[in-house]
């Protein structure tokens, strides 16, 4: 067998040209993950705090339903249902104050003005705070206040 002596050939003014791009791409494709790793993680802080803040928003509903289902109505103060645990994390504060109270005109009832029949005028409030961590303030924490207006038909008298 018989060796062949070849020779290769290299260019002679090889710049590095391939080389710098290369790097060059390389920082570019790493600023673009680095910039969609930063969005999403944006993205996921945003979901989160919305979801945190939807908890409170159901919170204040509940405790609007719950102020209003007792039936504990008073012309003469304001009516503190005090402080309620939804769960571990949510808790709402009720109030149910009174507002005026008004004659019932003729359209409104079949009775009508004259009747002694009045509407009774009151409103509604639930304050309501979310916490993901209890005890400790965190971006997550979410509050949500809900008023309601409702009246109370019952018969003309100073207190009810």
């Amino acid at each position: 067998m018989k060796y062949m002596n070849q020779s290769i050939k290299l260019p002679g003014k090889q710049q590095g040209a391939v080389l710098v791009i290369s790097l060059l791409l390389l920082v570019v494709i790493t600023t673009l993950a680095i910039s969609g790793m930063n969005t999403a993680t944006t993205e996921l802080a945003m979901a989160r705090n919305d979801q945190n803040y939807e908890f409170a928003f159901q919170a204040a509903e509940t405790g609007l339903e719950t102020a209003m289902a007792q039936g504990r109505f008073d012309t003469l103060a304001e009516t503190d249902l005090g402080q309620n645990y939804i769960n571990v994390h949510d808790e709402v504060t009720a109030k149910i104050r009174f507002e005026d109270s008004t004659l019932v005109p003729d359209r409104a009832f079949s009775l009508g003005v004259g009747s002694g029949i009045s509407a009774y005028h009151f409103l509604a409030s639930a304050e309501a705070k979310s916490s993901r961590a209890p005890g400790s303030a965190t971006d997550r924490d979410s509050t949500a206040i809900h008023t309601q207006a409702f009246y109370v038909v019952g018969p003309e008298s100073s207190a009810l």
